[in-house]
């Protein structure tokens, strides 16, 4: 019984050493794969998924069947420059950039055809983009060695994705190159065409200056807005004076114009990918600078697999329809936490055609009403926009473009 007794830990020990000799069993194909599916989406980004492509086989066959992907856009490989204009400062001026369209506000009325294509070195397939870390693409056949890295697009990384449902790609810089200070966001939704805009724009972003107890408003202070300003809108007859000195006017006509093309330019290049994914349902692009966001939803996708989109000329854009504006306007603009917006600009755009169609006016658009444009921006610009929704609206009209 001894005996028995004392050779039984040897018994196990032996089993032990035998286990970690080989027999060792990976924790990992415990997992059901709708688990792992669920962790692969949950992390999303599409570098990360390609190194878990690597890891494994089993993780190289369910990486293709992830539902919503995030693509991060680092930087543009630039194509080199046209012999034609080798070496002149307008050839080399994008990549001295803050982006690869730093210059679009300055050339909308004088040409915009490379800033379109700078863009299309991001999204397109066939021109050399992006990451200088590289994005690992979940691989159809047996991975490369370690040391080959490659630069793939967009379109070729989420090609190798089968079940793509939710895709998100943020380019490295916003389109539009602003002095210091300014503010210009925008938001746009497209079907095959300009379901809607709203853009969002100040002449200055500051800090308001502490007043001692014992000052008294002057006069710019008096035409300020603060959140608790619930007066009807003004009831001026025409556009005021403080909009139209200095070219304010026409600095908001060029800010709208600019993030059109800028969206326009967005979607018409995101044609290859909505053609790839026929499952996609959801689609966002935006940019690290939090400049722009397009969005698409289920039935805008469906739309425009369907119906083709009209292309503006040799511009690689989007041919913008007929469009109706409204616009908001306010001096000054007081936000959370002492920020002031100068010359705060609201900018709702939807297309002649469904304004007229539907009846409601800019406004009204289908059964979300009003809220798609107080609710375009996160905060504090969310309330910057309710605040300037409340003034008096001036209305505008654009040909198609």
């Amino acid at each position: 019984m001894e005996e028995g007794r004392e050779g039984w830990p040897c018994a196990a020990a032996g089993e032990a050493v035998a286990a970690e000799e080989g027999e060792e069993e990976d924790q990992f194909d415990r997992l059901p794969d709708a688990v792992l599916l669920d962790v692969f989406n949950r992390i999303g980004d599409v570098k990360a998924l390609g190194r878990c492509a690597l890891v494994s086989r089993r993780f190289h066959g369910l990486v293709p069947l992830v539902d919503s992907v995030f693509v991060r856009v680092d930087c543009v490989i630039p194509d080199e420059p046209a012999p034609s204009s080798a070496g002149s400062p307008q050839a080399a001026a994008p990549s001295r950039g803050r982006g690869a369209l730093a210059h679009i506000a300055r050339l909308v009325l004088g040409g915009i055809v490379r800033p379109i294509q700078a863009l299309g070195q991001i999204l397109s397939p066939t021109l050399a983009i992006v990451s200088r870390r590289s994005v690992a693409l979940p691989p159809a056949s047996p991975p490369p060695p370690a040391g080959d890295v490659s630069h793939h697009s967009p379109s070729e990384v989420l090609r190798s994705f089968k079940e793509l449902r939710s895709l998100r790609i943020e380019l490295p810089t916003g389109e539009l190159g602003i002095d210091d200070g300014v503010l210009l966001k925008w938001k746009a939704d497209f079907g095959s065409t300009l379901g809607s805009c709203v853009i969002l724009g100040a002449s200055s972003v500051s800090s308001k200056p502490l007043q001692s107890p014992m000052s008294s408003p002057n006069a710019e202070d008096s035409e300020a807005t603060s959140l608790d300003d619930n007066r009807e809108p003004e009831e001026l007859a025409s556009i005021p004076e403080s909009l139209h000195t200095n070219g304010g006017l026409k600095l908001r006509v060029v800010w709208t114009i600019s993030s059109l093309i800028a969206a326009s330019a967005r979607h018409y290049l995101l044609q290859p990918i909505i053609a790839d994914h026929e499952m996609l349902d959801s689609l966002n692009l935006t940019d690290a600078d939090g400049q722009g966001v397009l969005t698409m939803d289920k039935k805008q996708l469906q739309e425009l697999r369907v119906r083709p989109v009209s292309v503006s000329g040799n511009s690689h854009r989007t041919l913008m329809p007929a469009l109706i504006m409204r616009l908001w306007y306010a001096p000054h603009i007081e936000l959370p936490g002492g920020v002031l917006l100068k010359g705060a600009t609201l900018v709702a755009i939807r297309p002649s055609d469904d304004v007229l169609r539907e009846g409601g006016g800019v406004e009204a658009a289908g059964p979300a009403g009003a809220s798609w444009i107080s609710d375009a921006f996160e905060e504090p610009y969310r309330t910057a926009a309710k605040v300037l929704f409340k003034r008096r609206t001036y209305s505008l009209e654009m040909n198609s473009f």
